[in-house]
């Protein structure tokens, strides 16, 4: 069994380094202070990014209610555009019907066709009442 004892030698402990305790509070102290400017750091940049937000909507609403009161103008300039087009193409549609042509000539140029008849209706009451109004 000799044989099989190793040739190293006998390895002997270390003698133990000296640790030298750190004191932990200062770390978490400085660590609490570093998070607590840092987080103040986070809120006045937060902070400022609001103040600029609120200034700029601030300068903005104003502008968005104009244009807001422009588009209801619009709007309304459009819907009467709207009736007036569907009146002019109801016209338009009625002076080329050739089923119309005869009656628009006779509006048109007060003429009438040889069968028919002209008819004046004239309104005596009010030739009378007219007399007798400007009669003193």
């Amino acid at each position: 069994m000799n044989a099989l004892q190793s040739s190293r030698p006998a390895l002997q402990p270390e003698p133990k380094r000296r640790v030298v305790p750190r004191p932990k509070r200062h770390l978490r102290q400085r660590s609490y202070q570093v998070m607590g400017l840092e987080t103040t750091a986070k809120i006045a940049v937060n902070l400022g990014l609001s103040a600029v937000a609120v200034s700029a909507l601030v300068q903005l609403l104003p502008y968005h209610w104009l244009q807001q009161e422009k588009l209801r103008e619009i709007t309304t300039e459009v819907k009467l555009m709207e009736g007036r087009v569907n009146n002019l193409q109801a016209e338009f549609s009625r002076n080329f019907d050739p089923r119309q042509a005869k009656s628009i000539m006779q509006q048109q140029a007060y003429r009438f066709d040889p069968n028919q008849r002209q008819i004046v209706i004239l309104n005596q009451e009010s030739k009378e009442v007219e007399q007798s109004n400007s009669s003193p």
